[in-house]
């Protein structure tokens, strides 16, 4: 069974992150599962620190955008929307080069928070990073954030 509120092809999520820092890091959404959310981004000069490797902050970059993402997939944008609170990232292992994998998967889905786990492999499969995002759930009428 799906968590997804209006299902949604990968290519129109792509698309609402253009001329976004999404899009500037290069940022690609792969993959809706029925309970997850993926993406893939390249290790090159725009997303790496000065020592040449993946920069910490491009890998929660990319757990922030797509949990956020994920988590806008679940609610009824006519009522709601969901934006950061607060979020950690585990930094595991150096990337010099080729493509991060992320997948975001759900750990609550409540009325007033979302919180998901995102997982960064390398190419070879092996964890780089994991995060935990927590996100508001935030109603469209009272427009606070």
């Amino acid at each position: 069974m799906s968590i997804w509120y209006n299902p949604v092809s990968v290519i129109d999520l792509q698309y609402h992150i253009k001329d976004t820092l999404a899009e500037t890091i290069g940022i690609e959404l792969t993959e809706i599962t029925d309970d997850s959310l993926k993406c893939r981004m390249e290790v090159n000069n725009k997303t790496k620190q000065s020592m040449g490797i993946l920069h910490g902050g491009a890998s929660a970059a990319l757990a922030e955008t797509l949990g956020s993402i994920a988590s806008n997939m679940i609610v009824n944008k006519e009522k709601h929307f969901c934006v950061g609170l607060d979020i950690n990232a585990s930094h595991l292992r150096p990337v010099k080069s080729g493509y991060i994998y992320a997948e975001a998967k759900p750990i609550h889905l409540g009325k007033k928070t979302h919180v998901w786990r995102i997982d960064i492999l390398n190419d070879e499969g092996k964890l780089v990073c994991t995060s935990r995002l927590t996100m508001a759930v935030l109603d469209v009428a009272s427009k606070t954030i």
